[in-house]
């Protein structure tokens, strides 16, 4: 049973960045525009995933009034801790680029500053001691976990919600393939900066599905949590929620927007939602 969430999880981790990595390949190194459609449409989906499908279930789990608040507080949780673990990281290394200063507003408007490939690649080009260059491999990494792990969630507490059935379920394996189709932009977005920087393309892919591997994580913590009763079936999915919602509204919309600065990123976010919903119910 647990191998199989490991192998499909995996699948929709590290095959979905890897894809993107692959993808951007193909792509002219200014790309910019068709990542920010493609993190627009992908947080669409996402958006839906969150409030048509986690969110119903987290409050069908159990009906009494005090449920509700026990969502809420899970959704704020995972809100606030992926927030700050975020803030952290900008806190740590946006010294160490010289495009973040106190004349620049404190906000990414490139995709190295949402992958944090910036920091990594001012190391590697020898601006910054060399000493860092592992470091700052750490951080890009650890950035790009703090989006993987929430997802992974979701597709663990999705098939602990139907752990009494058999594992490969329709809701767990939609949720694999939805994050799974989430990956593809965000593998663009960690290779596209690699590849611009001179790294090789190989490599730039590699290490682009390498970044998917804590969505296994995530997704044997969401399956743990969730099979211990219908209250942490609950709190795992709503947590999982709150963190989505942070990429979400907190680092992929606002970032697909300055990306583009155009009204075109709001209308593929809502046909993203749109083909979530029709997903989700068909």
């Amino acid at each position: 049973m647990i191998w199989n969430i490991i192998w499909i999880t995996a699948l929709a981790g590290m095959g979905g960045t890897g894809l993107g990595g692959f993808v951007s390949c193909l792509f002219r190194k200014d790309s910019s525009r068709t990542v920010s459609l493609l993190l627009s449409f992908a947080s669409g989906v996402m958006t839906s995933v969150v409030c048509f499908d986690l969110l119903t279930e987290a409050l069908s789990s159990n009906p009494a009034a005090a449920n509700v608040w026990l969502v809420v507080f899970g959704v704020l949780m995972g809100y606030v801790v992926i927030a700050l673990l975020n803030a952290w990281i900008d806190r740590k290394t946006n010294h160490e680029v010289a495009h973040i200063d106190e004349n620049h507003p404190r906000t990414a408007d490139s995709l190295e500053e949402l992958t944090h490939a910036n920091h990594f690649q001012e190391h590697r080009e020898g601006r910054q001691p060399r000493s860092g260059l592992f470091l700052a491999g750490l951080v890009m990494a650890a950035a790009i976990a703090l989006h993987n792990i929430p997802e992974g969630m979701v597709i663990g507490a999705s098939f602990a919600r139907t752990a009494q059935a058999a594992l490969l379920n329709r809701g767990g394996i939609t949720m694999a393939i939805i994050i799974g189709m989430h990956n593809i932009p965000e593998g663009m977005a960690v290779a596209v900066p690699l590849i611009s920087g001179g790294m090789a393309k190989w490599r730039s892919v590699l290490i682009t599905a390498l970044t998917g591997f804590p969505t296994v994580l995530g997704a044997l913590l969401g399956y743990g949590v969730g099979a211990m009763g219908p209250a942490a079936l609950a709190l795992s999915l709503s947590f999982a929620s709150g963190a989505m919602l942070y990429v979400v509204f907190g680092e992929l919309l606002p970032e697909s927007i300055l990306m583009w600065r155009s009204k075109v990123p709001a209308a593929a976010t809502i046909v993203g939602m749109l083909t979530g919903l029709i997903i989700i119910y068909i």
